[in-house]
């Protein structure tokens, strides 16, 4: 088995700019995945692992292959396993309670054309939204809604940087999710039939008032700007949620809850 002792090795220094550096993880076609549960996940959401680091002191290689059913990648071999020590680990590692187990991953398409979409689909577009961490908790809402689609327009964030990871704790392996331009994005759902309620303060109505028991996306944008104008004029219905306090919006990931779990109410949270 290969062994890594030395922060300075080749192959470390290449994780290092995956981690930090979106163009890197987007030029080779991989990215970190870092923890226990979240490689689980990737591995049930199909994702190809290239190789799996581990620190022996924390997780065996043992209890990697009692934990892992690691299929074969496409070239017809499975993962490397490569054990490392206490600093490299910590070099890699963004937290101390990911069991010692580190992965590279390759990424999935996200084209528009390779979403699975049911009969009566339910939707969440996210426009522009920058944070990742906002990102992340609208991935684990769309999971415990068991939404069938989430679709980025004109994303600002990569997909696969470690804090969308870490905050989506493996959300991002859960969910069907695709990209593309906000033109793009309207084109599909429109070609879909989807009927679109675009969550915005201009000319909306109360969110409560709609009915999302047809095929629905619903649509928010930052909370500094908000949805551009392509969405509210494109939009079957404003919605909007009734603010009772001294302000005038809120969260956008508390938003996307509020809005996504209206729609699971009125269809019974069927599948859930």
């Amino acid at each position: 088995m290969k062994q890594i002792t030395s922060i300075h090795n080749p192959f470390i220094k290449t994780l290092l700019q995956l981690q930090e550096k979106a163009k890197v993880r987007k030029q080779s076609g991989t990215f970190i995945i870092e923890g226990k549960r979240e490689i689980e996940l990737a591995l049930k959401g199909n994702y190809e692992l290239e190789s799996i680091l581990f620190l022996p002191e924390l997780i065996s290689e043992k209890d990697i292959n009692n934990s892992f059913i690691l299929p074969s990648t496409a070239k017809g071999t499975q993962a490397e396993l490569i054990e490392i020590n206490k600093e490299v680990y910590q070099k890699l590692a963004y937290r101390d309670t990911t069991e010692g187990i580190i992965a590279v991953a390759k990424s999935k398409s996200l084209a528009l054309s390779d979403l699975k979409l049911p009969k009566n689909p339910l939707v969440l577009v996210l426009e522009a939204i920058e944070k990742p961490g906002n990102i992340g908790a609208m991935l684990r809402t769309c999971d415990a809604a068991n939404i069938d689609a989430v679709i980025l327009a004109n994303p600002k964030t990569d997909l696969y940087n470690p804090n969308l990871i870490r905050s989506s704790v493996g959300c991002l392996f859960t969910n069907q999710i695709a990209s593309g331009t906000t033109e793009e994005v309207l084109q599909f759902l429109k070609d879909k039939k989807i009927a679109i309620y675009s969550a915005t303060l201009q000319n909306s109505n109360s969110y409560h008032t709609q009915n999302y028991t047809t095929p629905t996306a619903i649509a928010v944008g930052t909370e500094a700007t908000g949805l551009s104008q392509a969405w509210r004029d494109n939009a079957t219905q404003n919605i909007i949620i009734p603010m009772q306090g001294q302000i005038d919006s809120m969260n956008v990931s508390v938003a996307a809850a509020i809005l996504l779990f209206e729609a699971k109410r009125q269809r019974g949270f069927e599948a859930l």
